[in-house]
Order: structure tokens, then C-alpha cells, then sequence
């Protein structure tokens, strides 16, 4: 398997000549989705959708109700390609996925909560769980979590707490445009420090390959 980090929560899995796509946004560097079989959105904030990201691709789009209906008004000709899928939901994009959970984190009380599913791709003998905007668990184990570390909706506390909830021998830093480098030196040393040694955390430059 080889993932790549493509710019804040955009990651690229590859595994047997197969190519699945998560969260190209706005961020996202547009040769994200070259050669990609599928691409997974998890909810419809921009900065993990993005339709001329997807305009930039044939592939089909695997993604929830919300995110589709924003397509189908905003971007038709993309529409036409997606596949509307649920919590719980086993599927096959390009490899075999399950989307997870349902809800956004909560940004604000007063604000509603979008609807997001985060997906374990299964990549031959590897799981990786891509959350979204939540901190929903994948409900099984896996070997590679795309953490968050920076966002509006979360403390660095709560990504190294749902870290060590998920257990994931190997932990990717995603959703990392928030903070600036400054910021991010201080989050690296956070998760490096508290999460146990079984646990490796890595945050690559954008397009750079895990």
C-alpha cells in the first residue's frame, strides 16, 4: 500500500494498481486525483469538496445524501457519477470501503451539525480510517488513522485522546492548514509526546508518500 498526503485532508491510497482519492478540496493539489479509479467526499465543507477537483477527474464519487444534493445544484455534470452512501455501509470503490458514523463534530451549539461519514478503505492487509470532520471511532481495528490536528471544531487534546481511542499502530496528520507552522511544531510535539510508543505519528509535506 502507498498513501499520499495531497494538501490539508486530501490523501491518496494505492494498493494493487488500484487508486482511491479522499477529501480532494479546495486545499487539495489538483494532480490529487490523477489516474484516480475512485474518490470518497466525506461532507460538503470545501475544504474536502471541491467540484473542480472532481471536474478534473472521471472517476466515481462515493460520498453522503448532503454532499450529493450540493452536487446535483451546483455541479450537475459531476452528479451524473455519484453513489450516495450511509452509515454502516459496506461498498466497493476501486476497494472495498465502510463508511462510519454520520455527524460533523459539533463546531458550535447554535450551529446545525452537517452530516459527514468517515471511510475504512481496506488496502490488501491494511485498514485505513479516514474520519472527516469527526471523532467518530471506525468500530474496528486498523492500521494507519488520518488523524486531525488542527480544526475550528477541536482541541489538540481531543485529536490525541480519539488517537488513543482508535489505537492505530501508525497515525497520519491530516487537516493541517488551521494552524500555522508555528502551530503545527507545537501540535507535532503534542502527539509525539503523548501518544505511547506503539503509536507512530507522522505529518508529511504535500505530496509526500507514507
Amino acid at each position: 500500500m502507498r498513501i499520499t498526503k495531497f494538501g490539508h485532508a486530501c490523501v491518496r491510497i494505492e494498493h494493487d494498481g488500484r487508486v482511491v482519492v479522499v477529501d480532494p478540496g479546495m486545499f487539495t493539489d489538483p494532480e490529487a486525483v490523477d489516474g484516480a479509479d475512485a474518490v470518497l467526499v466525506t461532507h460538503e465543507h470545501p475544504d474536502h469538496l471541491d467540484a473542480e477537483r472532481l471536474r478534473a477527474t472521471d472517476a466515481p464519487v462515493f460520498t453522503v445524501d448532503a454532499v450529493a444534493a450540493r452536487l446535483r445544484d451546483e455541479a450537475p455534470d459531476v452528479a451524473e457519477r455519484v453513489t450516495v452512501v450511509g452509515p454502516g455501509e459496506e461498498f466497493t470503490a476501486a476497494l472495498p470501503v465502510r463508511a462510519v458514523g454520520e455527524l460533523h463534530a459539533v463546531i458550535h451549539p447554535d450551529l446545525p451539525r452537517a452530516f459527514n461519514c468517515g471511510y475504512v478503505v481496506t488496502a490488501g492487509d491494511q485498514k485505513v480510517f479516514h474520519p472527516g470532520d469527526a471523532l467518530t471511532p471506525p468500530g474496528e481495528p486498523v492500521d494507519l488513522l488520518c488523524v486531525v490536528v488542527s480544526a475550528p471544531w477541536m482541541r489538540a487534546a481531543e485529536g490525541v485522546d480519539f488517537a488513543r481511542l482508535v489505537g492505530a499502530p501508525r497515525n497520519l496528520a491530516i487537516h493541517d492548514r488551521v494552524y500555522s507552522d508555528a502551530g503545527l511544531r507545537i501540535v507535532d510535539g503534542h502527539f509525539g509526546l503523548l501518544l505511547p510508543e506503539s503509536q507512530a505519528y507522522t505529518r508529511l509535506p504535500d505530496g509526500a508518500d507514507l
